[in-house]
């Protein structure tokens, strides 16, 4: 097995939950919108199967590959929390978060979408460069 078939797997079943719930649903697998549209009491069972599925993931991968996926954080839990603010400033900021714009906006040909997967990646790897730099 290939070190990027659980993460090939992965996406596809990604693309397919994003694309099943704007069939189904009429919704954009957004994780801002849809957290935001449960916290606000708003499609509750149909949000809550979504974040459910989410935490089941690691379940499921661990089914199937026979072990927990294994994560490091190698920073401190006060920078994870500064970043987690900040990625919510974002997402209020850019109408949403990478998942439904990169994923369902773009297969939606939606401009205001590539404009903001552009802006996230571009940040994302300017970010990545100066962090690396510095070390």
């Amino acid at each position: 097995m290939t070190p990027y078939l659980p993460a090939l797997l992965g996406g596809m079943l990604l693309g397919l939950s994003a694309v099943l719930l704007l069939l189904v649903n009429g919704r954009i697998a957004g994780i801002s919108g849809i957290v935001g549209r449960l916290l606000g009491g708003h499609q509750v069972a149909t949000n809550m199967a979504f974040i459910l599925g989410l935490a089941v993931g690691p379940l499921a991968y661990a089914t199937t590959f026979g072990h927990l996926p294994v994560v490091r954080i190698a920073t401190s839990w006060p920078m994870v929390l500064a970043a987690g603010l900040l990625v919510g400033i974002g997402t209020r900021m850019g109408s949403g978060c990478t998942s439904g714009h990169g994923i369902i906006g773009l297969a939606r040909f939606s401009k205001r979408s590539l404009a903001a997967t552009v802006t996230f990646l571009t940040a994302g790897i300017v970010m990545a460069t100066i962090i690396g730099t510095l070390r």
